[in-house]
């Protein structure tokens, strides 16, 4: 198996890949190092275990941040196999023609932020970044927002709480154990991190809903067990008819479901 080359000193993140809402920052980054690492070959193909260490992440999380790269339209993974079918090698390319997915043309709004076959990664052209739509229920913003209110506690509460409501959800917080500290999550992996902030927004969700008694069935073991249920559900449905593409939507919907049979 190959070994990944060294970077190259400038890594190229594109003004549609920067303000990409749907892209995590550490996706955006990673966009980035791919570029670096694409030689003359015009590919990547160092391994998630080599990105892994770099971001200090699981393999795992490395994959899923691919994949989400791929499904944007971002890159290209093209698998290699011999006559055994045994993968031998991936090979990840910067797809330079999504610029003619974007809203205008290159030609016309210059939006197309550098010169794909130019041999200069910073040679660019006029770096306007995208107009994008801001979407009203941004699930992931919302999601962030009230856990740096939790873990933090230093903003105004995104939920417009009353005090009691607040004690009452902390209390359901501190039953499961889901009530860390800005120290602790200092240590978390991405992938944990995402796990508990998904979590927590379930169960303020459950809270502010009229089914709000169904809390006292929650289970924090049950409750980690079904998300990583749903994650692998999330995996492997991708790019098939049932494909889920809200998974917030998805865990919420079957955690109601579990605590109803209870």
């Amino acid at each position: 198996m190959n070994e990944p080359s060294k970077p190259a000193y400038y890594a190229v993140i594109p003004s549609y890949v920067r303000y990409c809402e749907e892209l995590k920052y550490p996706e955006r980054l990673l966009y980035g190092e791919i570029t670096a690492l694409t030689g003359k070959e015009g590919y990547c193909f160092a391994q998630n275990k080599y990105f892994a260490e770099l971001y200090n992440v699981i393999p795992g999380t490395i994959s899923r941040w691919i994949t989400h790269l791929e499904k944007l339209g971002f890159v290209k993974v093209e698998i290699i196999k011999n006559k055994r079918n045994q993968i031998m090698e991936r090979r990840i390319y910067i797809n330079d023609r999504i610029k003619e997915k974007l809203p205008y043309t290159y030609e016309q709004n210059s939006l197309y932020p550098y010169k794909p076959n130019s041999p200069y990664p910073y040679e660019q052209d006029c770096l306007y970044p995208i107009s994008r739509k801001a979407k009203d229920n941004n699930i992931n913003i919302k999601i962030d927002r009230f856990f740096h209110y939790i873990i933090k506690k230093e903003e105004q509460n995104p939920e417009k709480f009353t005090e009691d409501e607040e004690r009452q959800f902390f209390k359901v917080l501190e039953r499961l154990e889901f009530n860390y500290t800005e120290k602790m999550i200092a240590f978390f992996s991405e992938e944990n991190l995402e796990r508990l902030k998904i979590i927590i927004y379930a169960l303020k969700e459950l809270f502010k809903s009229n089914r709000k008694q169904l809390l006292a069935r929650a289970k924090r073991d049950e409750l980690i067990f079904l998300y990583d249920n749903c994650k692998e559900r999330q995996a492997n449905n991708f790019g098939t008819e049932n494909e889920i593409d809200n998974f917030f939507n998805y865990y919420y919907a079957s955690m109601l479901r579990d605590l109803e049979k209870n």
